[in-house]
């Protein structure tokens, strides 16, 4: 009788292991980035201040289910971030980037263009050559293999480059405002 009771009772449910990046990081986000409807991009702040430039989960690339056609780090004649080299403890060369700094330009198969913004300043210590070669993996695997760059806020900053930007749970309430507004409006 007693194990006939214990086969009814449920399993307990094993405890979700977190990701890397839930673990390591703090998601931060910018919505609307330059006043552009649901262009968001998600911020991965580290301890040790570093952040991961990636595309939300909103983002009209990976919602729509879009193609992309090509990546371009190319900002300008003049101005490529891959022309960024960084060496030595204070990262000598690298690119000082502001807020509204453009990263790359994601160009889709539907003649649609997006430009990727930092959101944060600080210096560009990498940008992801990957996505150049595999663009596919930014749709795929956005916030680990498919991020868009690497920056470093001033060490004076590293607390104020969050002012501004949103929580995980701010933005999902942004979301949900959204999805509220286009059902409301149909």
């Amino acid at each position: 009788m007693a194990t006939e009771l214990k086969a009814a009772e449920p399993a307990p449910a094993e405890p979700a292991v977190p990701s890397l990046v839930d673990r390591y990081f703090t998601r931060w986000y910018k919505a609307d980035v330059k006043g552009k409807p649901c262009e968001d991009h998600c911020i991965l702040q580290h301890s040790n201040r570093i952040c991961v430039i990636t595309l939300a989960e909103s983002h009209p690339v990976l919602q729509s289910g879009k193609t992309i056609k090509s990546i371009s780090y190319q900002i300008s004649t003049n101005c490529s971030r891959l022309q960024n080299k960084v060496s030595g403890k204070f990262k000598r060369g690298a690119q000082f980037l502001t807020e509204l700094a453009p990263l790359c330009k994601i160009y889709c198969s539907d003649g649609e263009e997006y430009t990727i913004s930092s959101c944060v300043r600080g210096r560009l210590m990498e940008v992801n050559e990957n996505i150049l070669h595999k663009p596919s993996i930014l749709q795929e695997k956005p916030s680990t293999e498919g991020y868009i760059a690497v920056v470093l806020p001033k060490f004076e900053e590293s607390k104020s480059v969050t002012e501004g930007l949103l929580t995980q749970k701010q933005y999902e309430e942004v979301v949900m405002k959204r999805i509220n507004a286009t059902t409301a409006t149909s």
